[in-house]
């Protein structure tokens, strides 16, 4: 089963506000300023817009950020990946914004730590209501990302026995590990066995997930999330 047949395309309605803290970055003038004014009349708290990844860094001197709106293609030569990492290492989530055609750049910013991207010819409220899911420390389930996994012939799933998937299925989710260990009926001993193989399988692809928000990626990369499949073996 290919993981574009597993994810939905449109994230959830917007949630409200409540002062979620927002930049823009995009070198194009009309686009920092339309997001700025839609953002702003939703409620949101407009941080700053930027024209490169050094702007943002350096007009936010020190300011925290919910989530960064991130143009994939800067025209400053600037790497997708450098930009990514900037942006996270200032404590913001990654909402790439991108051009349809993109798919190897998409691929790179999600395997930066991109928490999702949305295409530029989405609607406004489409757009707002990504970086809310975003904003909420969840990873955006659309068929943007399926689409750059399933196109780059280099990427390698970790082979999961069906208990493991399981396992990675419920906690990925947000259970805690012992919930999900009696939902399967075994102990939480052997579900953390099961969690330590699974870290293990994902470091032998080259795709470690040494925490929790790294599973939920790796599960959504892999088609785990939103549903199993079925037709997986049992082996291990």
């Amino acid at each position: 089963m290919s993981v574009s047949q597993t994810i939905q395309q449109e994230p959830a309605a917007p949630m409200p506000a409540n002062g979620v803290r927002v930049a823009v970055v995009d070198d194009h003038e009309s686009v920092r300023l339309g997001l700025k004014a839609a953002f702003a009349d939703e409620g949101y708290d407009v941080v700053l817009v930027a024209a490169s990844v050094p702007e943002l860094i350096t007009g936010l001197a020190g300011r925290e950020v919910d989530v960064t709106v991130l143009d994939l293609s800067l025209g400053d030569g600037s790497s997708v990946t450098d930009n990514v990492k900037s942006v996270q290492a200032a404590g913001s989530a990654v909402l790439v914004h991108s051009i349809a055609d993109r798919v190897a750049l998409v691929r790179e910013a999600l395997a930066a730590g991109a928490a999702g991207v949305i295409p530029k010819s989405s609607a406004t409220k489409t757009v707002i209501a990504a970086a809310a899911t975003v904003a909420r420390g969840e990873v955006l389930n659309n068929l943007e990302w399926a689409t750059a996994i399933d196109a780059d012939r280099d990427f390698a799933k970790a082979q999961l026995g069906r208990r493991e998937r399981e396992i990675l299925h419920l906690y990925a989710s947000g259970l805690p590990l012992k919930l999900a260990a009696e939902q399967l009926g075994i102990g939480y001993s052997t579900a953390r066995e099961y969690l330590d193989r699974i870290r293990v399988k994902y470091v032998e692809v080259g795709r470690p997930a040494p925490t929790k928000v790294d599973l939920l990626r790796r599960a959504v990369e892999d088609g785990i999330l939103p549903g199993l499949d079925p037709d997986a073996g049992d082996g291990h």
